[in-house]
């Protein structure tokens, strides 16, 4: 399974990023805008961090579909390692199919439900984000949807590429990777817990109390 940050964050992903922990990067108005920075200057130096590692997502803000498919090839030249990030909204279905047919990678974002990952596979976006966290608001089972589209692009082999969204919690990233997903996009506090166990620094402090005890200052 590939990890994406869910982050416009510059300083954490030049950090994690050369461990070859993380494979992408998914950003939104959201986080470019707690940045306080030029939204197209950060949006950029991201894609020149991630270039050697992977796609960077990048959300139109527009809202007319004529303005958004105008916005998504400006976006998608931002660099060659962009993913253009389109809300799944039924006005913006034929934009979604000329960019697709345009050669431009598509993230159908804001997807909540099986019916509409059916429909964004068949005009053939490169991934569907379907919401897990935002299912689980409204008292829905976020993390069933996710394992019912895996089993849908699986059966009829479409070629979309399924990465769970809105993942609040290290156990949401633990069931989504016994489901198969292909990508997971979490927050930079999810992906951080992911490294931490209690008994991992309980048995660091015991390792090193039991070493001091042999008294030698030099090893090996």
């Amino acid at each position: 399974m590939k990890i994406f940050l869910d982050t416009a964050n510059l300083e954490f992903i030049k950090k994690w990023v050369p461990t070859g922990l993380i494979d992408g990067i998914t950003t939104n108005p959201t986080h470019l805008s707690k940045e306080g920075k030029d939204p197209v200057k950060q949006v950029k130096d991201i894609c020149k961090v991630m270039k050697p590692y992977g796609d960077v997502s990048i959300e139109v803000t527009e809202q007319s579909p004529d303005a958004v498919y105008k916005q998504a090839h400006e976006i998608s030249k931002l660099s060659d390692n962009v993913v253009v990030k389109i809300p799944c909204a039924k006005e913006y279905y034929d934009v979604i199919r000329r960019l697709v047919e345009d050669g431009i990678k598509i993230n159908a974002t804001l997807v909540f439900n099986l019916e509409q990952s059916l429909l964004m596979a068949k005009l053939g976006v490169y991934y569907i984000s379907p919401f897990i966290g935002r299912l689980n608001d409204i008292g829905e089972d976020g993390l069933h949807v996710v394992e019912e589209i895996k089993i849908m692009l699986s059966m009829y082999q479409y070629g979309s590429k399924l990465l769970a969204a809105s993942v609040r919690t290290v156990g949401t990233v633990h069931s989504v990777m016994l489901f198969g997903v292909d990508i997971t996009t979490m927050p930079t506090n999810v992906f951080e817990k992911m490294m931490e166990h209690p008994l991992t620094e309980k048995g660091m402090e015991k390792f090193s109390t039991d070493w001091k005890k042999l008294g030698i200052k030099k090893f090996p």
